[in-house]
């Protein structure tokens, strides 16, 4: 189960400075985003994290996005995460579809607020693609790019059984005696309890959250028509072929290009679930997403 965040995770580091920015849901939950702006005319990005990134861990690329070209960049932290804040709930509860029903749209609200008119894009790495579905605000951008976003099913990723005890029998009771998960557990930035049994529950299912009846927003999927590019890594515990084409099937509308990236194409060490987005790769793998965000080029292989 182990998705431990890669080193470089905490910061920017670069010359682009992000603007703290604060933005409301549409049920009132307050939100944190950072938000790059350059002096490009490329389209404005948004980024959608993956479950337990908290935004800093994409404050590197964002601020490659915005010397790349983009007008403009936001990073946000879903609710109930710790860049987020911690005393406001959802009627005593959140859920982790309020990340794609609520956080989602209103980041991209937000973002489409700093450059009315101008051309939206985005791109989500794991959950971040499931939010893009699910949000029903996918029209809004010209083109997507999704990244490790697999079907989270047990029986689609590598050592099912290690995962599904490490999830179940040991993650739900610690999260439950917690309120949230433990640094230790290797899934990054605390978790709501919560939010943690929603995926654990939808990682049971064949079809994962399509499989949710209580989740009907699934069928905004087949409504999606946004081009997309799909990136997956050929070392992703998560994000095996097989999982990565259990959920993109669901986008039946929209066009996507896949391409696999393996170690050898970054600088040889593991990528996995989480590192495409760690700075060594700025010259290697960055570029692949960076030219399909900004000037719809698709990489050579795709």
């Amino acid at each position: 189960m182990n998705m431990t965040l890669p080193d470089d995770s905490r910061g920017d580091g670069q010359s682009a400075t992000p603007r703290p920015i604060e933005f409301a849901a549409k049920d009132g939950f307050p939100l944190h985003g950072d938000l790059f702006a350059g002096s490009g005319n490329g389209p404005v990005v948004l980024i959608s994290a993956a479950t337990g990134a908290p935004r800093t861990f994409y404050n590197k690329f964002a601020a490659w996005l915005v010397q790349y070209g983009s007008k403009a960049v936001l990073t946000y932290d879903y609710r109930g995460m710790p860049g987020s804040p911690k005393q406001a709930t959802c009627n005593g509860r959140i859920n982790l579809k309020d990340w794609a029903l609520l956080d989602f749209p209103a980041a991209a609200s937000r973002l489409q607020a700093h450059a009315p008119g101008h051309a939206m894009v985005g791109i989500g790495q794991s959950f971040g693609g499931h939010a893009f579905g699910l949000s029903g605000v996918a029209d809004q951008f010209e083109r997507y790019a999704l990244i490790a976003a697999n079907s989270g099913y047990f029986g689609n990723i590598k050592e099912p059984l290690k995962s599904y005890i490490a999830m179940n029998f040991v993650g739900i009771p610690v999260t439950w005696l917690l309120g949230r998960t433990a640094r230790w557990m290797g899934l990054g930035e605390g978790i709501p309890a919560t939010v943690f049994a929603d995926w654990a529950r939808w990682c049971r299912r064949p079809d994962y959250f399509f499989d949710d009846a209580a989740l009907p927003e699934t069928e905004r999927f087949a409504l999606v028509t946004t081009p997309m590019l799909s990136i997956g890594m050929t070392d992703d515990p998560w994000g095996t072929p097989t999982a990565i084409d259990a959920f993109i099937r669901h986008y039946e509308a929209a066009e996507i290009k896949q391409i696999w990236v393996s170690p050898q194409d970054g600088d040889g060490s593991a990528i996995g679930h989480l590192g495409f987005f760690r700075s060594k790769h700025k010259q290697t793998l960055w570029p692949l997403a960076g030219d399909w965000l900004l000037d719809r080029k698709l990489p050579a292989k795709a």
